[in-house]
């Protein structure tokens, strides 16, 4: 119907320099936290590319996995357990010395942390008024059924859905086609005909029906008010 791990780095002595505010007597911060903040303030395209493979959620794998506070952490590390939670939620850019630190720690090379970027997971949100409705070919004065594309939003889906609906059109034989792939489809309301391998089959609201849509096929809505349903396509199986 529808087409549509690794080389542990070398051991990097503890840093134990501190910088005080003598007139406020401010708490200290060692030289690291000093060239962490200094990041902070970096160039905000380096911070986009770095932030691009997610060490902050890599270091919090690490350390959750090893079961190992944030304040023990940085008592191998010689940072403060607020700075390493800053890194860790992605809030401060970590400098190679203390990556190395960090790897030192876990046990793994720095490539663990740049071996590959972050895998985005789809989350697409379509608006039903942003959805366009189309007929079955523009050409067809009477076309068989209407589609809405439900997920258009979403790049290199594993599956198309549509929302469709099917008139009812007395006297008109319903268009056979075939496509690659598998096909699902779900009645929402109304009597649905779909003619599979010779055969008609006659859905009713709540029924369903999955088959291999490289054979041919067709719809025909057979109730008055046209018949709405839910239409999941799959590509070619490999």
């Amino acid at each position: 119907m529808f087409n549509s791990k690794a080389v542990a780095a070398d051991s990097v002595p503890e840093d134990k320099t501190y910088f005080s505010d003598e007139k406020n007597q401010a708490p200290s911060l060692s030289r690291i936290e000093v060239s962490l903040r200094d990041a902070e303030n970096g160039d905000d395209m380096i911070r986009r590319v770095i932030g691009n493979y997610d060490i902050g959620a890599k270091l919090r794998h690490l350390r959750l996995r090893k079961k190992i506070a944030l304040v023990d952490l940085g008592k191998h590390t010689g940072l403060s357990a607020s700075m390493l939670s800053q890194l860790e939620n992605g809030k401060l850019i970590p400098t190679l010395p203390t990556l190395a630190r960090i790897a030192t720690v876990f046990d793994v090379g720095l490539e663990f942390f740049f071996s590959e970027k972050r895998q985005k997971k789809d989350f697409s949100v379509i608006r039903s008024p942003d959805r366009v409705r189309l007929p079955e070919a523009p050409e067809i004065p009477l076309p068989s059924y209407y589609f809405e594309v439900l997920a258009y939003g979403a790049t290199e889906k594993p599956i198309s859905a549509y929302l469709a609906d099917f008139p009812h059109l007395a006297g008109t034989s319903a268009r056979e086609h075939q496509h690659e792939g598998s096909e699902f489809v779900h009645v929402l309301s109304g009597t649905l005909a779909i003619n599979y391998q010779s055969n008609e089959h006659v859905l009713e609201a709540g029924d369903s029906v999955y088959f291999d849509s490289s054979e041919p096929h067709s719809y025909h809505g057979k109730s008055q008010e046209a018949a709405r349903a839910i239409v999941v396509t799959t590509p070619p199986r490999t």
